[in-house]
């Protein structure tokens, strides 16, 4: 990031310059935003929308990309009668402009110079800013030992499947683990149901070796696996969490 990234934050133009489905109601939309600061991995922006008459909504998305120059990825979830969400996913198109704010956030970030193991744990379009975590770490030539527990209703509901797939086969790759909490196949290498303290023992990393954990779903869904790390030995310092509920109305 550049020192750019400390003045006020203030509205700037962003431009649709790719559209990419990731899931039947999941999509990917690329901003080209001239005169970006950069970004960390983790950090998120906030989109407004103006409507004719003036109205406005405003909602946060994380941001899903490295930093990388002035293009910035943010991943949308259609939310059932939503007033956000489907706009941009039904009614935008490439060479659109959208209005962004950014970036946002200094808690849940991460950069190489954390170090440490690395254990992302998400629920749903909580993956997003873990997709910016390992995208940014796969840019590293030396990268922390990264694992990736993920929850998702259903197969088809798996945002980044192919991508993620293809991290766990490069060299140094995170190890991900796969949990269908609403569906049961028949063939299926991952493991089944909510995820839980079995499971974090299964993917994450002895507490002794220090591991830096990253956290974001549903409220219930962060509360209680943050508890399950402390019960398992993780230093609570060494948490960081984000979630959102079931109210934001994106």
């Amino acid at each position: 990031m550049t020192s750019a990234a400390l003045l006020p934050l203030r509205w700037r133009t962003a431009t649709v310059i790719a559209r990419r489905p990731e899931t039947p109601h999941v999509a990917t939309l690329v901003l080209d935003v001239p005169g970006w600061p950069g970004h960390k991995a983790g950090q998120h922006v906030d989109l407004r929308l103006t409507a004719a008459d003036g109205y406005e909504a405003q909602r946060s998305y994380s941001i899903a990309s490295a930093n990388d120059g002035t293009a910035v990825a943010i991943t949308v979830e259609r939310v059932a009668d939503g007033e956000v969400s489907p706009f941009l996913l039904d009614d935008v198109r490439v060479s659109d402009d959208l209005e962004l704010r950014g970036p946002i956030g200094g808690y849940f970030v991460w950069s190489l110079e954390d170090g440490n193991p690395l254990l992302l744990i998400a629920g749903g379009s909580g993956v997003a800013p873990m997709m910016s975590i390992l995208r940014a770490r796969a840019q590293a030539l030396k990268p922390p030992a990264a694992r990736l527990l993920y929850s998702s209703r259903d197969q088809a509901s798996i945002i980044y499947r192919d991508e993620l797939d293809g991290m766990t086969a490069a060299t140094d790759g995170p190890r991900i683990l796969y949990t269908l909490t609403r569906e049961r196949p028949v063939v299926w290498s991952g493991a089944l149901g909510r995820v839980d303290r079995v499971m974090l023992e299964r993917i994450g990393f002895p507490p002794t070796d220090d591991p830096l954990a990253y956290v974001c779903g549903p409220t219930p869904f962060v509360e209680q696996v943050a508890a399950d790390l402390v019960a398992l030995g993780y230093a609570e310092e060494r948490i960081r969490t984000e979630r959102f509920g079931p109210t934001g109305a994106n």
